[in-house]
Formats: C-alpha cells, sequence, structure tokens
C-alpha cells in the first residue's frame, strides 16, 4: 500500500470534518442574529413549538398560529403584522 492510498482518505475525512465544522459556526452565528417570533408562521412552516398535538418543525395545523414561531432578522418580530394582529415574542394565546 502506497503513502498516497493511506493518505488520500485521511485527507478527505479531515476536509469533510473541517467542513462541518465551518458550517456548524456559521448556523450558530446565524442564529445569534435571529429570534423566535410567534404568530407569523403559515400552516406547516413553522420552525418549531406549534403546540399540543404536535411535534415541532412543520407542525403548525394553520397559519398564524400563535403558539408557532419561526425564526426572523433580531428585532424585526414586533414589526411583523399578519391577518391576526402583529408577531409576538412569547406565544400569543388563541
Amino acid at each position: 500500500m502506497s503513502i498516497l492510498t493511506k493518505t488520500l482518505p485521511l485527507t478527505a475525512t479531515l476536509a469533510t470534518a473541517l467542513t462541518l465544522a465551518a458550517a456548524q459556526g456559521h448556523a450558530d452565528e446565524m442564529k445569534q442574529d435571529m429570534e423566535k417570533c410567534y404568530g407569523v408562521a403559515m400552516a406547516g412552516q413553522n420552525d418549531c413549538a406549534a403546540g399540543p398535538g404536535t411535534t415541532c418543525a412543520g407542525t403548525a395545523t394553520k397559519d398564524y398560529q400563535g403558539n408557532a414561531w419561526k425564526y426572523v432578522p433580531a428585532g424585526t418580530c414586533a414589526t411583523i403584522t399578519t391577518p391576526d394582529g402583529m408577531g409576538s415574542l412569547e406565544p400569543i394565546k388563541m
């Protein structure tokens, strides 16, 4: 077995690990610039917390469901207008 056949798989593994670490760091950085906004998600498009009887992301059963949230740019939630009212940083009682 040559040095090349031993080195290539190791190099590929290292490159993959570095790429995944960089992607996770970018995702964490983006989350810091985002906030959870309740009552703005369309049915089936929430990021999480869709209330009783649901599991998580994509489980809101109606548009603008008050206990389902979507990530939005930080500082914008309270300015989002929906047919049911404004976005909220806290769950909206239905």
